[in-house]
C-alpha cells in the first residue's frame, strides 16, 4: 500500500513541476525583452496569475515528492521524475497549441516503457529510514567531488555538447542528493515534529543542494544545445538517486539476470530522453531563453514535427 502511495505522490509531484514549467515560460514570455532585465519584472509577473500558478506548482510539487519521499523508496520514487519532461510536453503542446507528431510520441514511449521496465526488473525493497552520520559524511563528499570534477571539466571546455552534458550530469548529482537530503529530513518531521525539521542539518543541505542543482541546470543550457544536457540530467538523477538508495538507505533492488532488463529499460529511457531534446517544442518549454524563442526547423533542428503557433498567445514580442 506504501508503495501505491508513494507511486502516486511521486507522478503528482512530476505532474506539478511539468505545470510549473509550462506556466512559467508562458508568462515570463509574455513580458517584453526589452524589460525582461528591469527590477520590475518581478512585480509584472507577481500581477500575472499563470506566473502565480506556476509558483503554487513548485511548492506542491515539493509537498508531493515529501510525501513521496516519505512513503518510498528513494530508488523509486525519484526515478519517475524522469516523466516530468513528458508530462511537460504534453501539456504544453495543449497550451500552446502545437502537437507532436509520430518520432516525439515514439520517445514518449521509450521513456515510459523503459522506466516502467528498469522499475520492474530492480523492484527496489526498504531498507533503514535515517541513515548514520558517518555514510552521510562519505556520500556528501563523494557527491561534492564528482560536481566538482565534472565541473572542473565543463569549464576546461569550450560551449558546446561536451560542456553541456558536463553540466547536465553535475545538476542530476545536485538533484540525486537534494532527494536523498529531503527523504532524511522528512523522517525527521514525521519523528520530531516542525521543530526537528527546521532544527536538523538534513533541511539545510536539502535547500543549498536544490539551489546549487538548479543553478548548474541553468549553467548546462546555457552551455549548449538539449540533446546533449537533458539526457545527462534525465538519466543521472535516476542512476545517482538508484545508487544513494542502494549505498545510504541500505534499499535493495535485484541484480544476476535482472541486470539484463535494469539495462534495457535504462537504454530505452535514454533513447526516449534523446529524442524528446530534439522536440523544437522542448527548447521553448525547458531551453534557454535564448533558445526557447528559437522557431521549429532552426539551428539545426529538426522542422515540421510540431505545429507552429509562433509565440505564445499573450506574447507583447
Amino acid at each position: 500500500m506504501q508503495t501505491a502511495i508513494a507511486v502516486l505522490f511521486a507522478l503528482l509531484a512530476a505532474v506539478s513541476n511539468a505545470l510549473a514549467t509550462v506556466f512559467q515560460r508562458y508568462a515570463a514570455r509574455s513580458v517584453p525583452l526589452s524589460r525582461g532585465f528591469r527590477p520590475s519584472l518581478i512585480v509584472e509577473l507577481l500581477h500575472r496569475p499563470v506566473w502565480l500558478g506556476g509558483f503554487a506548482a513548485v511548492i506542491a510539487a515539493a509537498c508531493f515528492q515529501a510525501l513521496a519521499l516519505l512513503n518510498g523508496e528513494l530508488s523509486l520514487v525519484q526515478p519517475l521524475f524522469v516523466l516530468e519532461l513528458p508530462f511537460a510536453l504534453l501539456i504544453g503542446g495543449m497550451v500552446l497549441g502545437r502537437r507532436m507528431r509520430g518520432w516525439g510520441w515514439g520517445a514518449v514511449a521509450c521513456i515510459v516503457v523503459g522506466l516502467g521496465v528498469a522499475l520492474w526488473a530492480a523492484s527496489p525493497t526498504p531498507g533503514v529510514q535515517r541513515p548514520d552520520l558517518g555514510i552521510w559524511v562519505l556520500v556528501l563528499l563523494s557527491s561534492v567531488a564528482a560536481v566538482a570534477i565534472l565541473v572542473g571539466v565543463a569549464l576546461r571546455r569550450p560551449a558546446g555538447a561536451v560542456r553541456a552534458a558536463c553540466f547536465g550530469a553535475a545538476s542530476a548529482v545536485g538533484y540525486a542528493l537534494t532527494a536523498a537530503l529531503m527523504k532524511d529530513a522528512t523522517h525527521v518531521w514525521s519523528d520530531y515534529g516542525p521543530a526537528g525539521f527546521f532544527t536538523a542539518w538534513q533541511t539545510y543541505c536539502f535547500a543549498a543542494a536544490g539551489v546549487g542543482a538548479l543553478f548548474l541546470l541553468e549553467n548546462a543550457m546555457q552551455s549548449g544545445p538539449l540533446v546533449a544536457s537533458q539526457p545527462a540530467l534525465t538519466l543521472g538523477d535516476a542512476l545517482v538517486s538508484l545508487s544513494l538508495g542502494v549505498t545510504l538507505f541500505q534499499e535493495q533492488v535485484r541484480t544476476g539476470w535482472w541486470l539484463v532488463p535494469e539495462v534495457l529499460g535504462a537504454a530505452l529511457i535514454l533513447l526516449g530522453a534523446v529524442g524528446l531534446a530534439r522536440v523544437p517544442l522542448t527548447s521553448t518549454l525547458v531551453g534557454s531563453g535564448e533558445g526557447a524563442g528559437e522557431r521549429p526547423g532552426g539551428d539545426g533542428e529538426p522542422g515540421g514535427d510540431e505545429q507552429s503557433s509562433g509565440d505564445l498567445p499573450g506574447s507583447d514580442d
